[in-house]
């Protein structure tokens, strides 16, 4: 792990623990530590579980130095809303001056010339960046075994993976490196990773938050989220990334609602449809299937309408994720060439044995798979037989899901079939495809989901629900799912 400065030495005085940005908000507020202090003590959960591979660079003296300004604007009372609070970037967001490389080698040396607008948004009210998070080359995987450094691994049980491709920001969550994370979801990279790691993640409709300064996998599909312990952090840093951006085109153009202020707004009898076809899915882990369940009935019990509905679709929701993600990463990832910045293969006397030599040298054995696939939807004799057929199909999925969050104010789900699974456990790309079984679909229809957990398996292994909610309708999804966990935990 790559570090900017000699370790500094750790606060003289034990330090209370805490979890929550509210918590540390109180220590704050109450005198009983010093930002500075948080940045510290978060350095030193870095140092002692650097085994994990949560970080591929840590910014200590640029996360000191800032934690004392914010000292001292919280003295003179101008601090702004996200004092405190210490996240660290997904290595797919760009930071200005900062190296960014999507976990490949293809990006070695590079350093971003500007910030994400959402990265920015969040500095500007005072966060602290702690460093760079390591992830699967350019967000294309399930487990974080993709990283062109090396593998990310469970805080619970460091043999099995953290999930994907954000895994080392779920980590450094999971295991109090930081406050909080940002990631990416493409197919469910926020989602699957906090079910695997105990936490809450939160993956926004699509548009809802910029993506000025991602680096793009699938375009129509990427959206920026976070990795938090509680709903309230998710809803704050939501609420503040979130809205127009003279930069993206795509970013919705609606206001935003003050989501942390709509925690309370739970309703008291939520109608709530879950997929009956993935209770019943014979790759549903037995421990999963049992948790979900009671979740299904802990609703009940509170007063909820909790009705089977059956989405026959489900069987095509995989292929057709994959089929338009790899063509759509066959044409993001060709800017990335060796010509003008990044890795430059040694090894060529022409411009075209360049190109193929760097990227054949630089890209991974899964993203040359994922280009080569999408090269192939996309070519002229198989664009309509699999390109333009699975453009149909996701019409379809998106109009059938939207159907039922019309019908119902929720679907609920198990956001993984299976507990984190062991490092090196899943031998084929198909194998690990199937993580992603259950969280495609939200992605598909482009609307917000978030994964809670429920509890663990018998080995001790978290598991996560995953509940769906409508497109811009964040502010009521996060209400519902930290009144869910509420009710959980107090079960």
């Amino acid at each position: 792990m790559k570090k900017e400065a000699a370790t500094p030495p750790l606060p003289s005085r034990n330090l209370p623990s805490f979890t929550s940005f509210y918590d540390i908000q109180q220590l704050l507020v109450e005198k009983i530590l010093t930002c500075r202090e948080v940045v510290e003590y978060y350095l030193s959960n870095i140092r002692e579980q650097s085994h994990l591979g949560a970080f591929l660079e840590v910014y200590e003296e640029e996360a000191l130095a800032q934690a004392s300004i914010i000292d001292q604007k919280l003295a003179g009372g101008t601090a702004g809303r996200l004092a405190g609070m210490i996240i660290g970037l997904k290595d797919v967001l760009c930071h200005k001056d900062h190296p960014v490389q999507g976990g490949s080698q293809i990006l070695n040396s590079f350093q971003s010339q500007f910030t994400a607008t959402a990265v920015q948004r969040l500095l500007d009210e005072d966060v602290i960046i702690i460093g760079r998070q390591n992830c699967d080359e350019f967000a294309m995987g399930s487990s974080t075994e993709n990283s062109s450094f090396f593998p990310t691994r469970n805080a619970v049980n460091p043999d099995h993976v953290p999930g994907g491709s954000s895994g080392g920001s779920a980590v450094a969550v999971q295991a109090r490196m930081c406050t909080a994370s940002l990631g990416s979801d493409t197919g469910g990279s926020i989602r699957q990773p906090a079910a695997f790691c105990g936490l809450v993640g939160l993956k926004p409709t699509y548009s809802r938050i910029s993506r000025y300064g991602l680096i793009a996998y699938a375009s129509s599909f990427d959206v920026i989220g976070t990795l938090t312990h509680t709903v309230e952090d998710s809803a704050l840093l939501t609420e503040i990334m979130a809205g127009p951006d003279e930069y993206d085109s795509t970013a919705s153009q609606l206001p935003v609602p003050a989501y942390s202020q709509q925690m309370t707004e739970t309703p008291t009898s939520a109608k709530i449809a879950y997929l009956q076809n993935t209770l019943d899915h014979p790759g549903l882990h037995p421990d999963v299937k049992e948790k979900t369940e009671e979740s299904l009935e802990l609703l009940r019990q509170s007063g909820h309408m909790v009705e089977p509905v059956d989405f026959p679709l489900l069987e095509y929701v995989l292929p057709t994720y994959y089929i338009l993600t790899m063509a759509e990463a066959s044409s993001n990832l060709s800017r990335f060439d060796g010509v003008r910045y990044g890795y430059r293969s040694a090894e060529s006397n022409t411009m075209e044995a360049m190109y193929k030599k760097t990227r054949t040298e630089a890209f991974g054995e899964e993203v040359q798979r994922r280009i080569m696939l999408g090269t192939f939807v996309l070519s002229a004799s198989y664009y309509d037989a699999y390109y333009t057929k699975a453009q149909k199909v996701r019409r379809l999925l998106q109009n059938a899901t939207r159907d039922l969050l019309d019908e119902y104010d929720f679907i609920v789900l198990p956001t993984t079939p299976t507990p984190a699974f062991k490092l090196g456990e899943r031998a084929t790309p198909i194998e690990m495809y199937l993580a992603d079984l259950f969280t495609v679909q939200a992605s598909i229809a482009g609307v917000s989901a978030i994964s809670v957990p429920v509890g663990n398996s018998q080995a001790g292994l978290p598991i996560g629900l995953q509940i769906i909610g409508g497109a811009f309708k964040e502010g009521s999804l996060l209400a519902f799912a930290d009144y869910f966990m509420r009710k959980n935990q107090a079960n």
